[in-house]
């Protein structure tokens, strides 16, 4: 998912942990008709195969439907079987060179590598398309570390690859790091919202 460093970034649209089906379609088609996106995240907390086919299947739908990509997380052996478009691993750089291996060159392999630069860069030079840092917004989840602007602004200038901005809270974080990140990963305060696709809309005109 390459972009140009003069454009702002893209978005990157990442599913809430649990969903039912008749409300996210609805809200997820709205935001793909109003709103440019790059990619799609199924990251579903659910270990039920079958319901996570049944989800990975209705989103497909609506995502190819637009010519917007889909990856999920972490399920390496449901990419091919489902046909989605790729996978976002959660583990930093210890699955990508397996990964890339299992899925091949043309399958997305993104990388979500916490606050660690050593990470990133291990994740990138094992062939990840990219690494995602985060979260950049105060949270009581996992260990509570943030991931700072200027690790953002260091990946700008020195690494090629493609780096998402994780765990965006506020149009505030939104206009911080919008000169240094090439992707927003937007889920978190957009699908609890009465009006989805106007929640994203005040995000992406943060940006400026």
């Amino acid at each position: 998912m390459p972009q140009d460093s003069v454009e702002r970034p893209q978005i990157y649209l990442v599913s809430p942990p649990e969903l039912e089906l008749s409300h996210f379609l609805p809200a997820l088609s709205a935001c793909l008709d109003s709103t440019e996106i790059a990619c799609v995240r199924l990251g579903l907390a659910i270990r039920d195969e079958d319901r996570i086919a049944k989800a990975a299947d209705a989103i497909r739908e609506v995502t190819h439907a637009r010519d917007v990509a889909l990856v999920i997380e972490n399920h390496v052996q449901l990419v091919e079987r489902l046909g989605l478009d790729g996978v976002h691993l959660t583990d930093g750089s210890r699955s990508v060179g397996k990964t890339r291996k299992t899925l091949g060159q043309d399958a997305i392999v993104g990388a979500f590598c916490g606050n660690s630069r050593h990470d990133g860069m291990t994740a990138g030079e094992l062939g990840a398309d990219y690494v995602s840092f985060g979260p950049v917004g105060e949270t009581p989840l996992g260990t509570g570390e943030i991931a700072e602007k200027e690790l953002f602004e260091w990946w700008s200038m020195m690494i090629e690859v493609p780096v998402v901005a994780e765990g965006i809270h506020t149009e505030a974080d939104v206009a911080t790091l919008a000169p240094v990140t090439d992707f927003f990963g937007l889920g978190d305060g957009i699908w609890d919202q009465a009006d989805p696709a106007a929640a994203l809309a005040r995000l992406v005109a943060a940006m400026g």
